[in-house]
């Protein structure tokens, strides 16, 4: 095991960190035409502090209106190293929200307490991509699988980023005011962007990349550098399909503490007609000497 470069972090604050987006007590409960408490909006937030730099990192997450539970999974924030995950289980795959929550899990295994460069990245995606299938194949003889975006910090200043995806979860840079929209830094994994046909009955729009059903040969990673005020936001389809780059920057940059800022981004994406699970995790740099690693 390689040591850890970030040995020195400190967390200083957890609020919340659910597990299952669809029982805590939501940011605003929301009813159905019935008048019962129908999905709610669970957020969840930490700061992390390493030699004169802060991340203040936040979540917030919602069961969509179909699904008996939240099929999104997000990593536990209350960490003392910067990787952090968003995966959708696919909905109609099998044990969908096991699925996502495993590759979380599986991640974090492969890339807490270590050195993450490109190769590391790529290399824990695949053995996910290998062990999820194999641990659904000892439970049922359907196929499952997930999308997933992930951020890894690579230097001290924790200005240096990795960032990887697989399907059409998503990464966006947020600057450091309202005048410029969020900045897409993925494109999607889908047939239609990657000039396939989808099987019959599928969209163009539809995942073609996928973990976990053997789907994944090569995922994406790409470096960023995120300067002093600057966000990177990973998010699931249920989210990023109803919300436009200038909603998420004008939601995260409000006056107000950044998981209510998540939360209200969810939300927003519900009144813009989201009936899937929506998940959002935005990590905030603050640095008192901003200068940026080369």
């Amino acid at each position: 095991m390689h040591a850890n470069p970030f040995a020195e972090a400190v967390t200083i604050m957890s609020l919340v960190t659910p597990r299952d987006p669809a029982s805590p007590e939501p940011l605003t409960p929301q009813r159905d035409s019935g008048g019962r408490r129908e999905r709610t909006t669970v957020s969840d937030a930490a700061t992390l502090k390493l030699r004169g730099v802060r991340l203040d990192v936040a979540a917030a997450s919602a069961r969509g209106r179909h699904h008996a539970v939240n099929e999104d999974s997000h990593s536990l924030l209350d960490r003392a190293w910067p990787v952090y995950v968003v995966a959708d289980g696919v909905g109609g795959g099998a044990m969908a929200s096991w699925t996502s929550r495993e590759l979380v899990r599986r991640l974090h295994a492969a890339l807490d307490r270590r050195r993450v460069d490109e190769r590391a990245l790529s290399g824990a995606l695949l053995d996910a991509d290998r062990e999820v299938a194999r641990d659904i194949a000892r439970h049922t003889a359907e196929s499952g699988a997930a999308t997933v975006a992930l951020c890894a910090a690579t230097g001290n200043l924790l200005s240096r980023w990795l960032i990887a995806w697989v399907g059409d979860c998503r990464i966006y840079r947020s600057g450091a005011t309202e005048d410029e929209p969020a900045l897409l830094l993925t494109r999607d994994d889908t047939y239609g962007h990657l000039g396939e046909t989808p099987p019959s009955g599928g969209s163009p729009d539809d995942p073609a990349r996928m973990v976990g059903n053997g789907a994944v040969d090569a995922p994406n990673v790409a470096t960023v550098q995120l300067g002093d005020d600057e966000m990177l936001v990973l998010c699931s389809d249920g989210l990023h399909k109803h919300v436009e780059p200038g909603d998420i920057q004008r939601q995260l940059r409000a006056r107000a503490p950044l998981a209510r800022c998540c939360g209200r981004l969810v939300e927003l994406a519900r009144l813009h007609g989201s009936t899937d699970d929506a998940t959002v995790l935005a990590v905030h740099r603050n640095a008192s000497n901003p200068k940026a690693e080369p």
